[in-house]
């Protein structure tokens, strides 16, 4: 008999987990109706009262609120006695889900617009994640559609990340090939591995201190065995991934992490995650683009020389990064300092300007 009530308490979570939330509710037959119909199960409606309220004090003994009830008051008097006694009972039960629709829609529209998830790997997330909620959240997104692939994928995507965590965990080093995509003879987009100058494959020695996500791809933050300084690779660009058993250079040797790794501040100044030095750049726009230049660089940034148009900035960020959103916003911004970025900027529009001659 215990396993039996035990067996059906578990039923009755999981109707209530699948069938309901916070905005649609279950009575006692309903309940006993889905038992019949999907469980294959008959019982008393006194028997999912005693269940229920079991699921119901555990949940208010252990603190979890997880249960949603309707709270019913009777009042019996005994016919013999004449005597009063009161009664609690339960209607409309729910379940709280651990996620809301919105934030599960936040996660799920995070992952249909990752370019850089396969499409499939993309649909079996979504439809694990569609299970954290009822039935009523999954017919909100049957209209929901993956978007389909185009060109080559790596699929190892997620295994990269579990690697990475537990190398990074563990101190230690790993070892990976990075692909390139390149051009078949039949015109065909792939992807294939990076190789050195004798043609062969490269592997790359890498010591991971921590993965990011930056312009919709994530991004590992390490340095490269063979140099001092840091270096990004994408995640979805690696292959053959190995978790080696010599410990990772220590961080405070890596140039440009001395003090460590300040995540917000190198974020800022590796808007394209570049590798190379940082430097102080000065920029003039207009304030229309204010509202763009924070997205792009953050809060940290100091201003000066205002009019009603136009505002100069100070911001430190990756050289080659500058140069490429100088010229993506050149429209809009004119750089001032240092003189030698101002000077290969003028360089990169004059070849611009020659492409289309």
């Amino acid at each position: 008999m215990y396993n039996q009530e035990k067996i059906l308490i578990l039923d009755l979570l999981k109707i209530l987990h699948k069938h309901t939330d916070e905005n649609n509710r279950l009575t006692q037959d309903e309940i006993k109706t889905i038992l019949k119909e999907q469980y294959d199960t008959s019982v008393e409606r006194k028997t999912i009262k005693n269940n229920m309220e079991k699921l119901i004090r555990y949940s208010e003994r252990n603190d979890t609120d997880e249960i949603l009830y309707n709270s019913i008051i009777r009042k019996n008097i005994n016919k013999d006695t004449g005597v009063e006694t009161i009664s609690e009972g339960f209607s409309d039960f729910g379940y709280v889900h651990d996620f809301t629709h919105g934030e599960l829609r936040l996660i799920i529209d995070s992952i249909l617009f990752s370019s850089q998830i396969p499409s499939s790997q993309r649909e079996e997330l979504i439809e694990k994640l569609e299970k954290l909620s009822s039935k009523h959240f999954n017919s909100r997104m049957n209209h929901i559609r993956t978007l389909p692939d185009h060109g080559p994928k790596n699929h190892d995507l997620f295994y990269n990340i579990e690697v990475l965590d537990e190398a990074i965990s563990k101190s230690k080093q790993v070892s990976f090939q990075y692909t390139k995509y390149s051009v078949d003879g039949k015109s065909n987009l792939v992807l294939e591995p990076q190789k050195n100058r004798e043609g062969m494959e490269r592997e790359y020695m890498i010591n991971p201190y921590q993965i990011v996500t930056a312009n919709g791809h994530y991004y590992l933050i390490c340095n490269n065995d063979h140099y001092d300084n840091v270096s990004h690779y994408r995640l979805d660009r690696i292959t053959n991934i190995k978790v080696l058993q010599q410990k990772r250079k220590p961080i405070k040797k890596v140039k440009g992490l001395e003090h460590g790794l300040n995540l917000p501040r190198h974020m800022a100044e590796h808007i394209y995650m570049f590798t190379g030095e940082s430097i102080s750049v000065s920029l003039r726009f207009n304030k229309n683009l204010l509202n763009e230049f924070v997205d792009w660089f953050g809060t940290d940034i100091s201003f000066s020389n205002q009019t009603e148009d136009e505002i100069t900035a100070r911001v430190k960020v990756n050289r080659t990064a500058m140069r490429k959103w100088a010229l993506q916003y050149g429209l809009h911004v004119r750089v001032l300092s240092p003189d030698s970025l101002v000077d290969e900027i003028k360089a990169d529009i004059e070849t611009a300007w020659e492409n289309y001659q």
